[in-house]
């Protein structure tokens, strides 16, 4: 009997247990602001930090609509896009960098007048883009395969690299001198040697196709790739680029963040989760939680020096576009 008491209570504090892991790897949600007359898909946004202003890429609207995170409304739309996908904010310039998928122009905006002040003509589909804080340089996805490098003091283009299809997220290295970058035409991972400008070899994803989102842990030298065919997080090492992971996810994710502070993975996912997964270490993950958000909202920014993951969500039926911020426990 007593041996049967022990069992009990063994298997009560484990679940216990099981349930505190759970709850402490939830998000909260902390903040929603509203999005009045946006319309159709929303995508990429950027943090003015110093300013508390969200960027935030109104896809199906032409706009980008700017936050005031203190206030918790929207206190600008630049208008004018045309299907704006991406963007940055740079801090010492207050430049807004807008890269528009109709006629490929990535615009130039003062971010206090919000007016513009230059553009790029990257021809067609000009998408996703990352700074390069050490270079100062600006690199925009666009075309029919190609990322084009910008200097962001004088706002030019200075270089090109010629990639087998249209790129979507990529990442790069900051102590090294690589571009991990998602081509999933051509079903591949490209490696580019940023210094060079030129792809040096690509990856597979162990027969997971669809790979739109991805998320880097440098320290680790693993790269996550977010792919919708079937839906699944591939977890790649960046020193062989072997496959040594793979972690089933919600259907339709966009967008992947890697939280280095707790070892964790947010995929937002367009099927109205965000999926948690914990990495036990670098070759071994766990699926968390699935915290519910909204049919079509999978794309965000999450910001770890806030805790916060911010979440974008479109207009569908009776549910209201906004933005909602999540507090990472």
């Amino acid at each position: 009997m007593k041996h049967v008491v022990l069992a009990i209570i063994i298997a009560l504090a484990g679940n216990y247990l099981a349930a505190t892991d759970s709850e402490g790897a939830g998000l909260q949600l902390k903040q929603t602001i509203p999005l009045p007359g946006v319309e159709g898909r929303i995508d990429h946004l950027d943090l003015d930090a110093a300013n508390e202003r969200l960027f935030v890429c109104a896809l199906g609207n032409n706009t980008v609509e700017v936050l005031d995170l203190r206030k918790a409304e929207r206190i600008h739309s630049i208008t004018g896009l045309g299907a704006p996908q991406g963007l940055v904010y740079i801090p010492e310039l207050n430049r807004l960098f807008i890269a528009n998928d109709k006629g490929g122009i990535c615009k130039i905006y003062d971010a206090k007048s919000y007016q513009a002040v230059g553009e790029i003509n990257f021809k067609d589909d000009a998408d996703n883009v990352r700074f390069d804080d050490s270079s100062k340089r600006i690199y925009v996805g666009f075309g029919n395969g190609g990322i084009g490098i910008i200097k962001a003091a004088d706002g030019k283009q200075v270089g090109s690299i010629k990639l087998a299809a249209h790129p979507e997220a990529f990442e790069l290295e900051k102590q090294g001198h690589r571009i991990f970058v998602n081509v999933p035409n051509a079903r591949q991972v490209a490696v580019v040697d940023r210094d060079k400008e030129q792809v040096i070899t690509t990856w597979k994803t162990d027969l997971a196709f669809g790979n739109f989102p991805m998320a880097f842990d440098e320290a680790n030298h693993r790269l996550f790739i977010g792919c919708r065919m079937p839906s699944k997080l591939v977890v790649l090492d960046t020193e062989s680029g072997n496959v040594v992971a793979g972690i089933e996810i919600s259907g339709d994710p966009d967008d992947v963040f890697y939280d280095s502070k707790r070892h964790r993975l947010y995929a937002i996912c367009g099927a109205g989760k965000i999926d948690t997964i914990e990495q036990a270490d670098a070759n071994t993950y766990k699926a968390l939680t699935k915290t519910d958000t909204a049919d079509g909202a999978r794309t965000g920014l999450f910001v770890p020096e806030r805790d916060t993951l911010f979440i974008a969500v479109p207009h569908r039926g009776s549910q209201q576009a906004e933005i909602r911020a999540y507090g990472v426990e």
